[in-house]
C-alpha cells in the first residue's frame, strides 16, 4: 500500500489523514482554536505550501474543514473526529510499538505512522481494549 492509497475503512488517502492528522494536532497541542496557518502544517510534515493547500483544496470539498481565503484551516465537527481517531490510534500504536516490543521511540513514531491508516476501525478498538487490559490505557 502507497502512501495514496485509500485504507479499507477510511475516506481519505493516507497522506490526506496525515494532514487531517497535522492540523488536528497543531491545533490541540499549540491550542490554536481559532485555526491553523497552512505554513504551520507544512512545516510539521516537511512538506511544501503548495501541497498543504492541495490537501486542504481536498479536505475542505470532502467537508472535513474550512479556510476563508488566505485565512486559517478550521477541521468541521467531522473533521475533528476523524482527526482525532486518527491521532488516538498513532498514539496507540506508538505506545504499543515503544512500551510493549521495545521500539526506540523514532522508529515506533515513524511506523505508527503508517500502521495508523491501515488498520480499521473494528481492529483499532480492540487494540485499544487490548492495551487498557493491560494497563496501557490510550488517552480520548
Amino acid at each position: 500500500m502507497t502512501k495514496t492509497d485509500i485504507a479499507a475503512g477510511h475516506n481519505l488517502t493516507m497522506a490526506n489523514e496525515d494532514y487531517l492528522e497535522s492540523i488536528y494536532r497543531i491545533m490541540t497541542e499549540d491550542g490554536q482554536v481559532d485555526g491553523v496557518r497552512s505554513v504551520d502544517v507544512a512545516e510539521q510534515l516537511g512538506v511544501s505550501k503548495a501541497s498543504v493547500n492541495k490537501a486542504i483544496s481536498t479536505l475542505r470539498d470532502a467537508g472535513y474543514v474550512e479556510q476563508t481565503r488566505y485565512g486559517k484551516v478550521m477541521l468541521t465537527a467531522e473533521g475533528a473526529a476523524y482527526a482525532a481517531d486518527v491521532w488516538r490510534c498513532h498514539r496507540m500504536l506508538r505506545a504499543f510499538l515503544e512500551r510493549d516490543l521495545g521500539v526506540d521511540p523514532e522508529t515506533a513514531d515513524a511506523e505508527a505512522c503508517l500502521m495508523e491508516h491501515a488498520l480499521s476501525h473494528d481492529t483499532m478498538l480492540k487494540w485499544f481494549a487490548y492495551m487498557s487490559e493491560h494497563g496501557h490505557a490510550i488517552p480520548e
